[in-house]
């Protein structure tokens, strides 16, 4: 059997690939005089062996995601995932991995700030006015954890006695951020409670029919 299409292609192009264009001057009266010639010189036999050619990898490239209009800093949303599902939280921006940032805010229902996929969320209609709250700083290496070194079974027996404990400037930033947004909070005296009451649904409620 020959070989096949993709094979006879692929051994084409290398063909392709390896010829070169050579120009010479040629004289004599029976060849028209002095002029130039110019031709293709390649090898005179295909590979016996396929020639692997690389093929460009997308793993390294990210298009940063497009979020949906009613993704927007100050939107209410309510978390679908995670140790805080079914509450009630701030969208503070976007940050550049496709993530957004949000917070409770923490002295109104317990949740810090943090990043949420924005697929596990569902804005409402209900805004708050973000514009005193300063989010520059925080980004995606702000929330990443430091690894800690390998230890040994004795180390780890003494770890599970001692409770995770926040930095203590992030504990300042959260602080920092809460104060902003209930100052905005207390404009409106329905707005606290309905931060701090989680999203349920109850018999005969369809979520598809709900309008948030």
């Amino acid at each position: 059997m020959g070989a096949s299409r993709d094979v006879r292609v692929k051994r084409k192009a290398v063909v392709a690939e390896s010829t070169r264009t050579i120009t010479k001057k040629v004289g004599g009266d029976k060849n028209g005089g002095e002029r130039v010639v110019t031709k293709s010189v390649g090898p005179k036999w295909y590979n016996a062996d396929d020639v692997k050619t690389p093929v460009a990898s997308r793993k390294h490239i990210h298009k940063p995601r497009k979020l949906r209009a009613s993704l927007k800093a100050g939107a209410v949303m309510i978390l679908l995932s995670g140790r805080h599902r079914g509450k009630r939280v701030v969208m503070l921006g976007s940050l550049p991995s496709g993530l957004i940032l949000v917070t409770g805010p923490y002295a109104i229902n317990g949740v810090p700030m943090r990043r949420v996929d924005p697929a596990y969320v569902i804005a409402t209609s209900t805004t708050v006015d973000v514009s005193g709250v300063d989010v520059s700083k925080y980004d995606d290496a702000y929330f990443k954890r430091t690894k800690k070194p390998a230890s040994s079974d004795a180390d780890m027996e003494d770890s599970e006695e001692k409770k995770m404990t926040v930095p203590e400037h992030k504990v300042a930033d959260q602080k920092t951020v809460d104060a902003s947004l209930i100052a905005a909070i207390k404009k409106d005296h329905l707005l606290k409670g309905y931060l701090s009451s989680k999203f349920t649904l109850t018999n005969g409620q369809r979520p598809h029919e709900l309008k948030f």
